[in-house]
C-alpha cells in the first residue's frame, strides 16, 4: 500500500481529532494528558496496522464503490446527510454498492429489484442486525426484539408483540382508547385555535402519541414530570433516540469501543437507567396491587406480559418487558411523530391539497365530525396523502441496518461476513425510473397506483419487509390517518407570522428518525 501527501495529511487530521477527544477525556475525568497522548498514538497505530491488512487483503468481489482513504475509508463523502450522500454516490456507482466506514464494510441498496432480493428473496441471510453501540446500555440489545438476531428467543418476543399489541383484535379492542387521545388532541389545538397562537404540530403529536401508548401500555398518561426528578418522559425518550441517531467513532471503529470518545453510550446509559426506572415502578406497583387484591381488573400490556412471566417464565423476564417498553415508546413515538408533521409541512406548503382533502372528509364524514378507524378505508385522497409523505419522508431513511453473519453472495457480487447493509429507502421512493416528477409532492399519483406500505410493494417500503418488518407497522396504519384527518376535519390551517407556503423550510434533520431541522409551527383555526 503506498501512502501519498493527501493520506499522510488525513492520518494526522484524524490523529488531532483523537488528541482532541483524548484532551475532553482528560478534563473530565481528571487524568494525566500525556498518558492519554501516549495512548492515542497507540491507537492509531494499531488502526494504521489494521487498515494495512485490510488494503493488502483484496475485495473479494466487492459491489464498486468510491476509493478508500486510509484509516477512515469513505467517512468523509457522508456529510450530515447520509442517505442524500449515499443517493448521490449511488448514482455513480450502481443500486449496490461498497464503502468502507472506518473499519466496517458497509454495502448500499438503492433499488427496489435489489432491496426485494435482500428483504425478502434472501431475507434469512441478511436478518441480523448491526448493533449501535449505545444500545449495549443496559444491555438492551440482549433483550430488545428490534436488535436481537433472528432466534428461538427473538421469534418468542415477537410472538408475544404480535399477541398481545399489534393483532387486529388487540388493536380493535383498543381503539376506543386512540379515540379518545385524539379528541384530547383536537381539545388541546382548539385552545391555540380561540387564541389565534401558533403551536408546535411535532410536539402536539408526541404528546398524543406517547399517552396513547402508555394507556395501553399501563393503563395511565406519562407525558407528566417523573414524580422524583422533575424530567419529563419525553424528553428522556428524545434523549435516548437522539444518542442511538448520532453517529458514533466506535461504530465505525469497534477498536475503541472502551474508550467511548464521544461519551455516547455514557450518556446512553443515564437515559436508559431513567426509563428503566419508571418501569421498574410501574411493575413493582402492578406487582403489589395483584398481591394485596389477588386479583386486578386491568386488561393492559403489563398485565399480560406479568402473565406470561407467571405461566412461562422461561419465555420472558423484566428485562424483556422493560426492553420491549423501551423499543415501544421510542419507535411508536418518533416515527408517527415525524410522519405526522412532514405531512402537515407538505400541505401547507401546498395550501390546495388540504382543501381537496376537507372536501373529501366533509362528503364523507361530515364537516368537523369525529374520524374513526373504520372511516378510512372510505377516505382514498386521505390515504394518499399519508403514502406520499412515507414515499418523499420515510421515517427511517437507510431502514434499520442490517448485518450478514457469513459471506453471501448478492448480484454476483459477495457481501463479506460482518458487513453492515444499509437500504436507502429514501433513494428508492425518488427513483426517477419508477415514479414520474418524483421530487414532487403529488397525493394523486396514489390514486392510479395500487401500492401499500405493508412491505410487499417494494418500491415504498418506509418500514422495511421481510421477517425484521416494523412490528408497529399495524398500529401506525391506523393512528396516523385519524390523528392527520381529524387535524384537518377540525380546523383551517396556516403558517405563524406571515410566512408564505413557498418560504417554508423543508431541511432534513438526520438521525435514528427523518425529522424536520426545524419544528413546524402552524396556527389553527374554525372551519
Amino acid at each position: 500500500m503506498i501512502f501519498t501527501d493527501t493520506h499522510a495529511s488525513c492520518i494526522i487530521y484524524y490523529h488531532r481529532s483523537i488528541l482532541l477527544a483524548f484532551k475532553v477525556e482528560a478534563r473530565e475525568r481528571h487524568m494525566d494528558y500525556y498518558t492519554l497522548v501516549f495512548g492515542s498514538i497507540l491507537v492509531l497505530a494499531i488502526l494504521c496496522n489494521i487498515i494495512e491488512k485490510i488494503c493488502s487483503k483484496g475485495s473479494k468481489k466487492l459491489p464498486p464503490g468510491p476509493s478508500p482513504w486510509p484509516i477512515i475509508g469513505n467517512l468523509h463523502l457522508l456529510g450530515a446527510k447520509p442517505h442524500v450522500s449515499l443517493a448521490n454516490l449511488a448514482k455513480k456507482h450502481g443500486p449496490i454498492m461498497s464503502l468502507k466506514l472506518g473499519q466496517i464494510t458497509t454495502v448500499v441498496i438503492s433499488s427496489s429489484t435489489i432491496a426485494k432480493q435482500v428483504l425478502k428473496t434472501q431475507d434469512q441471510a441478511f436478518s441480523s442486525r448491526f448493533v449501535p453501540n449505545a444500545l449495549q446500555a443496559h444491555n438492551h440489545y440482549k433483550f430488545s426484539v428490534g436488535w436481537l438476531p433472528v432466534c428461538p428467543q427473538w421469534r418468542t418476543l415477537r410472538r408475544i408483540l404480535n399477541i398481545n399489541i399489534f393483532s387486529p383484535n388487540r388493536l380493535d379492542a383498543n381503539q376506543h382508547l386512540r379515540s379518545q387521545k385524539v379528541k384530547e388532541l383536537i381539545a388541546y389545538c382548539d385552545k391555540f385555535s380561540q387564541q389565534g397562537e401558533a403551536l408546535d404540530v411535532g410536539q402536539v403529536a408526541f404528546k398524543t402519541n406517547l399517552n396513547l401508548l402508555s394507556n395501553t401500555l399501563f393503563s395511565k398518561d406519562l407525558a407528566d414530570p417523573f414524580s422524583d426528578s422533575k424530567i419529563e418522559l419525553k424528553e428522556v425518550i428524545w434523549g435516548v433516540m437522539a444518542e442511538v441517531g448520532k453517529p458514533n467513532l466506535v461504530d465505525f471503529f469497534p477498536i475503541l469501543e472502551k474508550i467511548d470518545l464521544q461519551g455516547i453510550r455514557r450518556r446512553a446509559i443515564i437515559h436508559f437507567g431513567k426509563l428503566f426506572k419508571l418501569f421498574d415502578g410501574l411493575i413493582n406497583e402492578r406487582l403489589e396491587e395483584k398481591r394485596r387484591s389477588g386479583f386486578t381488573e386491568k386488561s393492559d400490556v403489563l398485565e399480560m406480559f406479568l402473565n406470561i412471566i407467571e405461566k412461562n417464565p422461561e419465555d420472558i423476564d423484566h428485562n424483556h418487558i422493560k426492553s420491549m417498553f423501551l423499543d415501544l415508546f421510542g419507535g411508536g413515538t418518533d416515527t408517527t411523530t415525524s410522519t405526522l408533521e412532514w405531512a402537515m409541512t407538505e400541505l401547507l406548503k401546498q395550501p390546495e391539497i388540504i382543501k381537496k382533502a376537507q372536501v373529501e372528509l366533509a362528503e364523507i364524514i361530515g364537516k368537523g365530525k369525529p374520524i374513526e378507524e373504520v372511516d378510512v378505508s372510505r377516505l382514498p385522497y386521505l390515504q394518499c396523502i399519508i403514502k406520499e409523505t412515507l414515499r418523499m419522508h420515510p421515517p427511517v431513511p437507510l431502514l434499520v441496518p442490517r448485518k450478514v453473519e457469513q459471506d453471501v453472495e448478492l448480484c454476483d457480487y459477495i457481501i463479506p461476513k460482518g458487513s453492515q447493509v444499509l437500504v436507502n429507502v429514501w433513494m428508492i421512493g425518488r427513483d426517477f425510473t419508477f415514479w414520474k416528477d418524483p421530487l414532487v409532492f403529488k397525493p394523486e399519483r396514489f390514486l392510479s397506483l395500487d401500492l401499500d406500505t405493508r412491505g410487499q410493494d417494494f418500491e415504498l417500503i418506509p418500514f422495511g419487509a421481510g421477517r425484521r418488518i416494523c412490528p408497529g407497522l399495524p398500529l401506525a396504519s391506523r393512528m396516523i390517518p385519524v390523528m392527520l384527518g381529524s387535524l384537518l376535519n377540525s380546523f383551517n390551517w396556516k403558517l405563524e407570522a406571515g410566512i408564505e407556503p413557498e418560504e417554508l423550510d423543508m431541511e432534513e434533520k438526520f438521525g435514528i428518525t427523518l425529522a424536520k431541522a426545524r419544528p413546524l409551527r402552524a396556527i389553527p383555526s374554525p372551519l
